[in-house]
């Protein structure tokens, strides 16, 4: 049984509860499964974070929310309030969403500020930053590509492909989504720092999505269908199922 491929693979998962829909009951659910499979973390909504904290003390499933979820327009006053209350709460990851429309309308001097700002915020609780760009609504890889160099200059621990929720209305009336394409994650992994990692969101629900990205060079995967993905490593490296014990793996952090 290859088990450390398997830890490996738990730690590269994000468990992502953050649909709107989402109960409490739900949300404990998921924090269990998250225990269950060992996984990195879990992304939870904002206000269950302290409820996430409490569930997995002592645990290594770390606990994170997001900020300026899902559209990334909120002030950057309230995204720095939301970033504190969010580290007071519990989180140790903060997945916040850049303003789309200053980076459709090259303001970088405020995009580089409010990444910063929330930088600042994380780093006095001892979180990490991971940047959502929301690759759908960034027609233009320069956009990209810039965003990248703001968030090496500013020193975020992660860029992120997608919220999950960017969908992009055709012109035939219907909305599409794409999420973390092959294009986007090579081109982010091209142009961050070395100490800038890069988390794939969206779009990728099998094992063999995960393995593929991994094989890229991504850090993290957002995942809902983290118990999909885990049964199917379970299956193919060796072990029946989450039951069977593990040998921990540490997860290398190189932030």
């Amino acid at each position: 049984m290859n088990t450390t491929l398997i830890c490996e693979i738990a730690k590269m998962i994000d468990h992502s509860l953050l649909h709107p829909t989402m109960t409490d009951a739900e949300l404990r659910e998921g924090c269990e499964l998250a225990l269950k499979y060992d996984v990195a973390s879990v992304c939870i909504k904002p206000y269950a974070v302290r409820m996430a904290a409490e569930l997995l003390a002592g645990s290594d499933v770390l606990v994170g929310t997001v900020i300026g979820f899902p559209h990334g327009n909120s002030t950057t006053s309230i995204k720095v309030a939301e970033t504190e209350q969010a580290c007071q709460d519990g989180a140790v990851e903060i997945d916040m969403v850049v303003n789309i429309g200053k980076v459709l309308g090259e303001d970088w001097e405020y995009v580089t500020d409010e990444i910063g700002v929330v930088h600042k915020i994380c780093q006095v609780h001892g979180a990490i930053l991971k940047v959502i760009f929301e690759n759908d609504f960034l027609p233009n890889d320069a956009h990209k590509i810039k965003l990248c160099e703001i968030c090496t200059e500013v020193g975020a621990e992660f860029v992120k492909t997608s919220t999950g929720y960017g969908f992009v209305k055709g012109s035939d009336g219907k909305y599409s989504y794409e999420g973390a394409t092959e294009h986007d994650l090579r081109l982010m992994l091209d142009h961050v720092g070395p100490n800038v990692r890069v988390k794939a969101a969206g779009g990728v629900r099998t094992l063999d999505g995960l393995l593929k990205v991994k094989e890229m060079g991504v850090s993290r995967l957002g995942a809902s269908a983290t118990a999909t993905i885990m049964e199917d490593a379970y299956r193919r490296f060796g072990a029946v199922d989450a039951d069977t014990p593990l040998a921990p793996v540490a997860e290398a952090k190189g932030y």
